[in-house]
């Protein structure tokens, strides 16, 4: 469903904002200008405005409120995700033939950081969705979209991106998981760590190796659940991102048929690597709404909490360090924006800009997230603030989807390839 299609029927949930005392994300959406220079609608159109708008009321009605107990009791909030595909955010940049909203990376960009004020976690397992659906709307055929992607683009289904293996992390291009040919069928064996929704999404976008050693030696396969042979480890006990369960997936001769093999054989190291170009600014994305929330909260407690007999918001220091920190989150968006409308252009230097996107932004919006924990003093290390879940959950940002080092690894080389 298209978003601005159903921005008439959106507009029925209200622009009364939900203003829980431990979160105050209610002005990020009703009261921008309260904080003008940090305004995330800056340089949009006003569709993209509209959108925005939708994805921070529904991130302060629908996810606000409950971030904290999804976190404490590891709840993964299936509902309240299929109510955010009914606005056309379960298949953003999917095609609308097949159920998605046909928007732009920068049109992504702006909604998962709207979304991310009110629970990063489960924005970024939105995000990961939303990569999944792409890829097979991308490389699948006519068949393959129209089976798969109706039902991921309605969250019906949930889907889970099963590249790195408990050997091959950063070198994701070594990976084991083999896939034999048996007549119309492949024969998975294998394992796939750390995965998003392990277990619980029913699509899995699987690669693994049907060729020689390599990325050459690499396919693309989607394996359904309930497939005999597909088998899950323990969830996992992680640090943040608790709104989403994690574990190891695994293949014990798991026959997949042959007609779900998304593009050819020995192309699925290139699927993989297109997908992660489009997670790295989604992910990076989702940082810049933990700290633009982040912001706020500090700004907002600086004003309130007293020391030495006056409000910490007429210390210097303290002064300085906001101010770093706002500068640092636009600096930030606006690589990130950047990055996006190279990658939708397909332009030469949209790999690198991803790259150097999801470095910058996810080491220095954790930095703020930090900072904004720091000014809270001891309220800031209490699960009744939330400060302490944007750090918690924006920490892994810095790891997945390549590692920051990877990250200079690939800019590094572009530059070096230049000379």
């Amino acid at each position: 469903m298209a978003v601005v299609g159903s921005l008439s029927r959106i507009a029925r949930l209200g622009s009364d904002i939900c203003r829980n005392h431990r979160l105050m994300l209610g002005r990020i959406s009703q009261r921008r200008g309260i904080a003008s220079c940090i305004d995330p609608a800056y340089g949009l159109t006003d569709e993209q405005k509209e959108f925005q708008k939708v994805a921070f009321d529904f991130a302060a009605n629908e996810m606000a409120p409950h971030m904290a107990e999804w976190d404490q009791k590891e709840i993964f909030p299936v509902e309240t995700m299929r109510k955010a595909a009914q606005l056309g955010f379960g298949g953003i940049y999917v095609q609308p033939d097949v159920g998605g909203s046909g928007l732009s990376r920068l049109d992504t960009s702006v909604i998962f950081e709207a979304l991310s004020t009110g629970c990063v976690s489960t924005t970024a397992y939105i995000s990961i969705h939303n990569m999944c659906a792409w890829m097979i709307d991308t490389f699948g055929n006519n068949e393959q979209r129209e089976k798969f992607c109706p039902d991921l683009c309605s969250m019906e289904k949930f889907a889970s991106y099963c590249l790195t293996e408990p050997g091959s992390g950063s070198d994701a291009a070594s990976l084991l998981t083999s896939a034999r040919r048996e007549g119309d069928h492949y024969i998975l064996n294998g394992s796939k760590a750390f995965i998003s929704g392990g277990g619980d999404t029913d699509v899995y976008v699987v690669m693994c190796r049907t060729g020689s050693k390599g990325p050459k030696g690499i396919s693309c396969l989607v394996v359904e659940k309930g497939t005999p042979g597909l088998n899950f480890g323990k969830k996992e006990k992680k640090v943040g991102w608790n709104s989403q369960p994690t574990r190891a997936v695994i293949f014990e001769d798991c026959a997949v048929p042959v007609t779900n093999l998304l593009g050819v054989e020995g192309q699925g190291f290139n699927i993989a690597m297109k997908g992660l170009n489009g997670g790295r600014i989604n992910i990076a994305s989702c940082s810049l709404g933990a700290a633009h929330a982040s912001v706020l909260l500090a700004k907002d407690h600086l004003l309130v909490r007293k020391q030495f007999g006056e409000t910490l918001a007429n210390n210097q220091f303290l002064q300085f360090k906001l101010a770093e920190m706002a500068t640092k989150l636009v600096a930030s968006r606006l690589l990130v924006r950047e990055a996006a409308t190279a990658l939708q252009e397909k332009r030469a230097d949209a790999v690198s800009l991803c790259s150097m996107a999801k470095l910058f932004v996810t080491d220095e919006c954790f930095n703020i997230c930090n900072q904004a924990l720091q000014m809270h003093g001891g309220y800031g290390y209490l699960k009744d603030y939330a400060v302490q879940q944007y750090v918690r959950d924006i920490r892994v940002h810095q790891i997945l989807e390549g590692t920051n080092e990877v990250m200079r690894m690939i800019i590094s080389r572009n530059l070096l390839a230049e000379s």
